[in-house]
């Protein structure tokens, strides 16, 4: 006989989402969650693989925020840091900055032809300088 499964929601109950600025972009995340459960719900398939420990002692979620109608800026914790409408996040730690990286890369049709997101800027792999089609070649051939 299997065991129980207990379904448990990753999000907090939420009935709408709210504006938040993560190093100047603006993103619409669920209200009623903790800030790095929100950043989960922007990138899914990184915030998971993080480092975090989400119970306040890693520090890997360590951001720099301006919260509503408040002109300084302070640390904090994102896994313990309860988002609000207008909340400002300048600063990301080392972590969050590699997990968060999908958000700043330009969409797909803001990409110019040629410059795929991914695309090498550089010989392919194995190739070698003076292989069959390089100016090298080319060069030598002349």
């Amino acid at each position: 006989m299997e065991p129980e499964r207990l379904e448990i929601p990753l999000f907090r109950p939420y009935k709408k989402l709210i504006e938040i600025t993560i190093q100047g972009k603006k993103f619409q995340i669920p209200e009623n969650q903790m800030l790095l459960r929100a950043f989960q719900y922007l990138c899914p398939d990184t915030i998971p693989y993080g480092r975090y420990c989400w119970n306040e002692e890693c520090q890997y979620c360590r951001v720099s925020v301006k919260r509503p109608g408040s002109q300084k800026v302070t640390q904090a914790l994102s896994c313990k840091l309860m988002v609000e409408e207008g909340l400002e996040i300048h600063e990301l730690a080392e972590e969050l900055t590699r997990n968060l990286r999908p958000l700043f890369q330009p969409a797909p049709e803001e990409t110019p032809p040629g410059e795929e997101s991914g695309a090498s800027h550089g010989p392919a792999p194995g190739a070698q300088p003076g292989g069959r089609g390089s100016r090298e070649s080319e060069e030598k051939r002349g």
